[in-house]
């Protein structure tokens, strides 16, 4: 009698776990069968081959999934017109305001205050609200197993990199890349120039030309949201780590890989949450366990060595023992920034790097 009880129990058990389990995923069925009309403001395109083009594919993936009407505006300007496009499509029935890049923030934080029925996200932002979150990835992860590649790439020891701004994010990007580079090659250099714009071709392939015009650069990265310096690299016969995005199809000949968004992986657990009532004001910061953050698949260009190189690493980060900005971290002067054995701050990483590490070497500096 007492095993006939026990079995009844667990056969009790499980039939109120199943209940539970299928009430759970009605509840995430239901909010799913209203569509959900979202905005999306894109500083560039979503046929950039880049930025916008990343957060646009990873969209739609998560408007199949979650049931949502898209509104895309693409080419949104960095001034007052934002907030007009913000209010246009509020008013066309959006719940959801996305925007992607630092300079529409202003625009998103004064929306949310006047809209507080709308959920906001702002990629690469730094303020939140009561209904705004800001996120961004640990791209930084990514750029430092691209530079491991740049390093056992690079026969000159020079390595060009074309960046937007010398903001914290960018440098952070710089440094990361640096300290790859020189975990597998301590005598290469990065060289470094500034295009002083996310999107502007021209800019970006004057600042590629100066770099190889100056020095000889045999691997170029880049931190732009344009593809320029990509385009030029392979005109010169030169190595090439994009970003945002895989290109290796348009480059066949000189690309390696690129830090690359899946962000899918980050759009499609918050809008969901949304749905289900469940938004949290917060700051996302997703490193490689989330796989919002990738390394492109290694082209036939890559030379043998950087794979298992870049595993070892890869693993390294993923155990949560590791991260890039691991002390000690020393700076051009010498001076100490982060000490051994310790680890640098998200705050510090986040909003304090107005200084680069060994190896830099910023072009036109005096």
């Amino acid at each position: 009698m007492k095993k006939i009880s026990i079995i009844a129990a667990i056969i009790l058990a499980v039939i109120i776990a199943g209940i539970l389990f299928m009430n759970d995923s009605q509840q995430e069925t239901e909010v799913t069968k209203k569509q959900t009309k979202v905005g999306f403001l894109l500083n560039g395109s979503c046929q950039d081959n880049s930025w916008g083009e990343s957060h646009y594919l990873g969209m739609e993936n998560s408007a199949k999934t979650l049931n949502l009407n898209v509104t895309y505006r693409e080419n949104v300007k960095e001034d007052e017109s934002c907030l007009a496009i913000i209010e246009e499509l509020i008013t066309e029935g959006c719940e959801i305001i996305i925007c992607n890049s630092f300079g529409q923030g202003e625009w998103a934080l004064q929306a949310a205050k006047k809209y507080p029925e709308v959920y906001f996200f702002h990629a690469t932002g730094i303020e939140e609200a009561e209904n705004l979150s800001t996120y961004f990835g640990r791209i930084y992860q990514m750029r430092y197993l691209s530079g491991i590649v740049a390093g056992l790439q690079t026969k000159t020891n020079a390595i060009g990199y074309v960046a937007a701004f010398a903001i914290d994010e960018v440098n952070r990007g710089i440094n990361a890349f640096t300290l790859g580079v020189r975990a597998v090659n301590p005598e290469a250099n990065v060289y470094v120039t500034w295009s002083e714009s996310w999107t502007d071709d021209a800019a970006a392939e004057t600042a590629t030309k100066t770099l190889i015009d100056t020095y000889d650069i045999d691997v170029l990265a880049m931190h732009t949201d344009t593809n320029k310096p990509l385009e030029i690299a392979d005109k010169n016969g030169i190595w090439s780590i994009g970003y945002n995005m895989d290109n290796s199809e348009l480059y066949p000949d000189t690309f390696l890989t690129a830090p690359v968004w899946n962000w899918e992986n980050f759009y499609e657990p918050r809008i969901l949450e949304c749905l289900q009532g469940k938004f949290q004001a917060k700051h996302y910061w997703e490193g490689v366990d989330s796989g919002v953050v990738a390394l492109a698949p290694f082209t036939d260009n890559v030379v043998p060595e950087a794979t298992a190189a870049v595993e070892h690493e890869i693993e390294r980060l993923q155990s949560g023992t590791f991260d890039v900005f691991y002390g000690p971290i020393i700076d051009r002067e010498g001076n100490l920034h982060v000490e051994s054995g310790e680890s640098m701050s998200d705050e510090a990483m986040l909003n304090d790097f107005a200084w680069y590490v060994e190896g830099v070497v910023i072009h036109g500096e005096q």
